[in-house]
This record gives structure tokens, sequence and C-alpha cells, in this order.
């Protein structure tokens, strides 16, 4: 029989219920106000009382209210049919409501109950599977989709009977298994599986190697991420969070793509809205938005509802991991999660920790960031979870607790910097600050000698070398003047510059900059490196600043040809001829 309770406390969102039986930590319940059921989760629990979280406005809930307990944890529904959807937190379908304003109390199913998909068998009548195997798949928008056994799934089932190839909805029975004391299990296309904890449906999850191309100059080049790494975006308003993250989702190597937009502001939330379905995604030509999934939850939702989908988002991910397949998941922003987890913290009247965050605020970021990754499945095939989020700390303020919670956990940080932004150097990435521990991997400098150059590594640490060498010379010129420092100085400082300028900066809304492909990335690189190899001699800085100023016009003339194109070694010629002039024999 189902637990009821009563409503004893209300402070905001966080609802105090004395229960007539036993509930569990995260469990689910629906409290009814003025007919309306709002659904909330359980977050405490001490004697009879269960401190539950309402995903909704509690405006008009009284004293008394009944409540009842649903024996399970927030669950989202997991099947074909979510590819091209909007979802909140909760996996409502945002298509599906009605009106401007969302109903409080209005829950809406994720999937298509109607639709037919085409199936077609993998799996045969007598093979032995578990969680996670595959039973066949599915095509939705040109992604073939497996149809796995439940992850719910505990021992080895051996399959009785499965469908022949044809059209089913999602609601028809595709198999049979039986379990090892001879009970029959139907199954159909769904299934649920509760946010909070991480699908392990996987043989081995080992350390992640294999470079993830973004077509982005200053991260696939200075600092890569990898399939299944993690990495953070930090950054004040107006630093380019939104078109890094515009930029990562298109044009990144990944099958699927899933924004979490957990507590960003109405406006940027509707962007994303807008702008997704009109992205071309460059690797098949058709809509981006045809492989991306949304979950969309503003910063004046309910903290608990913003809270929730983080979770939902990457449970989401790990389901198409599980299928074998390279997912992204970029969420914007933690910190606004962050903030839910600080409110409902404070609410509790828990302990404190800096900046009134909760004291386990690490904790918890790093057991969310633990659930990316790149795994080995029972089959051997490969699957990952690549996660990007982006952080807003307050005043650009890389020091407040979740930018430094997230920098212990996090493999690549991407520092979004004012100066940089103000001074039009896009992408705003402090080349200086930012870092990916990746290349300090053996696995990884092994893939990379292997697939791109053996000396790659090597350069790329030379490059941030003299970029650290260029700051530092330019602040001696800021205080003694260009006059006051050699000569020699002046050439090491516009070699950073043409580094800053060839490699670092990119025009994100060029047809040819916007991209650039790694072998072209790497024919750059070592083009930039022979010019920072190249001793030159000058008489006066004033000819050092012309003749590299020259210099970098005609490598961002090539950075704008097509690649291998006429124009592009017209640049290359030009750039030998002017380089002959001034070095030293």
């Amino acid at each position: 029989m189902a637990t009821k309770g009563i409503v004893k406390g209300i402070v905001s969102n966080l609802v105090t219920v004395e229960v007539d039986g036993p509930v569990s930590q995260n469990e689910i319940c629906y409290i009814s106000v003025g007919g309306v059921k709002l659904m909330s989760e359980v977050i405490k629990v001490i004697g009879q009382n269960a401190f539950v979280q309402v995903f909704e406005s509690t405006r008009g809930m009284r004293v008394g209210d009944e409540a009842e307990f649903e024996g399970h944890m927030l669950e989202v529904i997991l099947g074909p049919g979510m590819l091209s959807r909007n979802y909140d937190g909760l996996q409502n379908d945002l298509d599906k409501m009605e009106g401007v304003f969302l109903k409080r109390g209005e829950y809406t199913y994720a999937l298509d109950d109607d639709k037919k998909w085409n199936f077609k068998p993998i799996a045969s009548v007598g093979d032995t599977v578990k969680a996670g195997s595959w039973l066949g798949e599915v095509d939705e928008n040109h992604q073939p989709l497996k149809i796995m056994v439940p992850f719910t799934f505990e021992e080895t089932y051996t399959i009785k009977s499965l469908v022949p190839e044809g059209e089913y909805t999602i609601r028809d029975i595709i198999a049979v298994v039986t379990a090892a004391d001879g009970t029959d299990i139907k199954l159909d296309m769904t299934q649920k599986w509760p946010v909070k904890r991480p699908i392990l449906a996987y043989r081995e999850k080992p350390r992640p190697y294999k470079l993830l191309e973004t077509g982005v100059r200053t991260i696939d080049t200075v600092n890569p991420i990898v399939e299944g790494g993690t990495g953070f975006i930090p950054g004040p308003f107006g630093t380019g969070k939104t078109v890094m993250q515009h930029a990562i989702s298109k044009q990144a190597e990944a099958d699927i793509v899933v924004i979490a937009a957990c507590g960003e502001r109405a406006n940027e939330v509707v962007e994303i809205f807008a702008e997704f379905p009109h992205l071309i995604d460059p690797h098949t030509g058709r809509k981006l938005m045809e492989r991306t999934i949304i979950i969309a939850n503003t910063s004046n939702m309910p903290v608990a509802a913003r809270e929730a989908s983080v979770y939902t988002a990457m449970t989401i991910a790990e389901y198409y991991r599980s299928m074998g397949l390279k997912v992204l998941l970029m969420a914007d922003s933690t910190s606004r999660w962050a903030q839910a987890l600080r409110e409902m913290s404070n609410r509790l009247e828990e302990l404190p920790g800096p900046d009134a965050f909760p004291m386990d605020l690490s904790a918890i970021i790093a057991n969310f960031y633990a659930r990316a990754g790149y795994v080995i499945l029972d089959n051997g095939a490969t699957g990952s979870v690549t996660f990007i989020g982006t952080v807003s700390p307050a005043g650009g303020n890389l020091k407040e607790p979740v930018t430094e919670n997230t920098k212990k956990v996090a493999r690549c940080f991407y520092a979004l910097e004012q100066e940089r932004a103000d001074r039009k150097r896009y992408p705003a990435i402090n080349p200086i600050d930012s870092y990916s521990k990746y290349l300090e991997y053996p696995e990884f400098m092994a893939y990379i000698s292997e697939h791109v150059s053996p000396s790659w590594i090597d350069k790329v640490n030379e490059i941030k070398t003299r970029m650290l060498r260029g700051k530092e010379i330019a602040e001696q010129i800021n205080i003694l003047g260009d006059d006051g420092v050699p000569v020699d100085y002046h050439i090491t400082f516009w070699k950073s510059e043409l580094i800053d300028f060839v490699i670092l900066q990119q025009d994100a809304f060029d047809d040819v900059d916007a991209v650039t492909p790694l072998d072209r990335q790497e024919y750059m690189l070592d083009k930039v490196v022979d010019v920072c190899h190249t001793d030159f001699k000058f008489d006066t800085f004033i000819e050092v600043m012309d003749f590299f100023k020259q210099m970098i016009n005609i490598f961002k003339q090539m950075n704008y040809s097509a690649y291998k194109s006429e124009d592009f070694y017209g640049f290359d010629k030009q750039l030998e001829a002017l380089l002959n002039e001034r070095k030293e024999n």
C-alpha cells in the first residue's frame, strides 16, 4: 500500500510532510493543492517527517494538504522519439504544452505512443542477455538507435522470442526473455531509469584518450579535450560562452548532442530554441536539431526543477552511450545548478560552506562529472559521454566555490577572459590560465603521435611557453615604453602575437574559418612554429611591428581561404617572399 502523508510546514519550495509509512531518500511524491497534484522529491527524512522539494510553485498550498508517495525515485522514460525534442528538467515535452506560460501541475508524456518504428532484430532467440544488451535497432533521424534490455535487470536472461523486422510502436512487445527461475518477462522499446543513479551497463571504463575534434583551434591545438572527457568554461557575461557552446555543439565529432539549459535567463533559453533549429550540421548537411535534445529550465523556474535538469540530461546522455554512440553533453550554466543546491541547503538549515554553498558541494560536483566517460560495452563496442559545463561566476571571479570545486574534477579548463573579449580577441579563452590535463596522459600522447604527429605535443608546449614569454615582455613594454626594451624583446613579443592572431583567434561566423579540420590545424601550427624558429634582423621596433603586422595579415587571409585552394597557396607564396626579406643570413 502506498505511503501517504499530511503537509505540516511550508518554506517556499521546501515542504515538511508527516508520513504514515516508510519513505526513502529521493522518492517522488505528489502533493494535492486545490485538486492539482504537484510533483515533489524527498531530500531528507527525520523520524515521521519527510522534507520534500516541490518542482512547482507552492502558492496556495496549506498545512493539511495530502501527499501520496510513489515508491520510486525521479525517473526518465527512455526510448525512440527523444531526438529533436525540447524537454524541461522533469522530461515534460514542452512542445505538447499549450499556452504561453506553463501550467502548474501539468505533466506531459515524453515519447510518442502512436508513431511506428521500423525495428530490425540484432539478437537471436536463445541468446543470453543482461542489462544493456542490444536486442535490435530502429532508425531515428538517420541515426541507428539500439533497443536494449532494461538497465534495471540484475541477472542474465535467455531470449525466448523476438519479433521479426517490421513496423512497431514503442508499446508493442518486441521480445520475451526468460529469467533463471523460469519467469517470462515481456519487453517493449521503452524503459525507465532514476536520474540520480548512473547507468552502469558496461564492462569497463578506461581512461579516455581519443581526441575529440571540435574545429576550434584554441581547443583542439592548444588545450584538447577527448572523447569521454570533461571540461568547463567559466567566464563573465559577454565573453562568448554561448557562441563557444554553439560552435562546439555544431562542429564536434559527436553522434548525439544534449543541451542542458539549467538556470539560464529566459531570453538566453529562447535564443537556444530559436537558433538551434536553423543550425546546419557540417557533418551531414542536414539540420543540427535532428541529433540534438534540449533540456530547458530557466532561472525563474523553481530551484528544484533546475537542480533536476542536469541529472535528466546526463541520464539521457548515458542511455545513448550504452548504444555505442559518442554523446556530447553541454550544460549552461552549472553555477545556477549549484545555486539551486545552495537554496535547498539553506532552507534545510544545514551547516553552510564557503559563500553559503553546501559543505558537500565538491563531492556533488565530482560525482556528477564522474558520470561522463569513455566506456567499453559488454559486446566490445565503445561509447562515450563528453561533458562540457559552463560556469557563470559573479563578476568574473574565478576564485568562487563553484569554479574552484569544478577545477578539481574537470580535466580541461577554458577560462574566458573579459580583457580578451574587450579587445575582440575571440574565442576569448585565456591561453595561459587555461589548460588540458589530457596532454599529460601517456595514452593521449601515444594516440596523437600515431594519428597526428610525434612532435605535435612538443610544438603545443612550445607555443604555450612563447605566449607566456610574450605576456611577460608586454608587461615590461608597458612599464618601460617601446624604446626601453631591446629589439629582440619586440621580436619575441610579436612572435607571441603571431600565435595569438593565427592559432588562437577564430571567426565563428565565417564559412571557412569557423571550422578548422585537424590536418589544417597541423599545417598552420607547423608554419607558425617555423616562423618562431626563424632569426630576423631588425634595427628598430617600428620595423619589427610593421613586418609582423604584414605577416599576420597574410596568415589571416590564409585562414579565410579554403584549404589547399589556389588562393591558399597564393598567400603561402606571399608569406615565403616576406620571410626571405628579413631572414638573418
